[in-house]
């Protein structure tokens, strides 16, 4: 996944040479598993593939006491390139969000107005929650502790979060004015014109 690798490359050339265990943790401290579905275990998978990829190499090793050898962690040349790479690209492409909401929305007249209208007033009570907790989170955000930049995740977040907002309410009002046919048991497929057949070839 490109934002794991952007992820784990940019963050070894901050602190390069690092061990991979201070890699995932300084990842988690983002909370990157919230806000870049980034899971734990893949962060260590991402170290060995950029390293079998040459994109890293291993820098050194390490013991402390009784605890298992470290390997450190730095970036290549080509490693550089690739950092930069990703960089610019995700900076320039626009690609719609996944959401586990959009299959939910396909299936939305099997459900009742009244469960619907429900869901829908909890999702909006939910989102405001989440959106008074970003901005305590925001205030939290002290240099030199903290980059100030990051204040920008915080930021965007929330702007997303508001946006949807608006959306459920106006959803609620189609519900309750009768827009769709909702509470279907069995919803009839739509309609799709008959496929022409292909003519014959010369």
């Amino acid at each position: 996944m490109s934002s794991t690798r952007l992820l784990v490359l940019g963050v070894v050339r901050i602190f390069q040479p690092v061990h991979g265990y201070d890699v995932r943790r300084e990842l988690l401290s983002w909370r990157v598993e919230q806000w870049a579905n980034v899971a734990p275990g893949s962060i260590y998978n991402a170290l060995k593939t950029l390293t079998k990829e040459k994109f890293l190499k291993v820098a050194g090793t390490d013991q402390v006491g009784g605890r298992p050898e470290r390997t450190q962690y730095s970036l290549t040349a080509d490693g550089e390139k690739e950092y930069q790479a990703l960089l610019r690209a995700t900076w320039w492409r626009v690609l719609p969000p996944l959401d586990d909401l959009m299959p939910a929305l396909c299936f939305m007249p099997t459900l009742g107005q009244e469960e619907l209208v429900a869901a829908l007033e909890h999702r909006i009570t939910a989102l405001e929650g989440a959106i008074k907790h970003l901005q305590f989170s925001r205030q939290e955000i002290k240099p030199p502790d903290t980059p100030e930049h990051v204040k920008e995740l915080y930021d965007r977040m929330r702007a997303q979060l508001s946006a949807e907002i608006p959306w459920a309410r106006t959803l609620i009002g189609r519900l309750r004015d009768g827009v769709y046919q909702v509470g279907l048991t069995k919803p009839q497929p739509p309609a799709r014109p008959p496929r022409g057949r292909r003519k014959a070839s010369a």
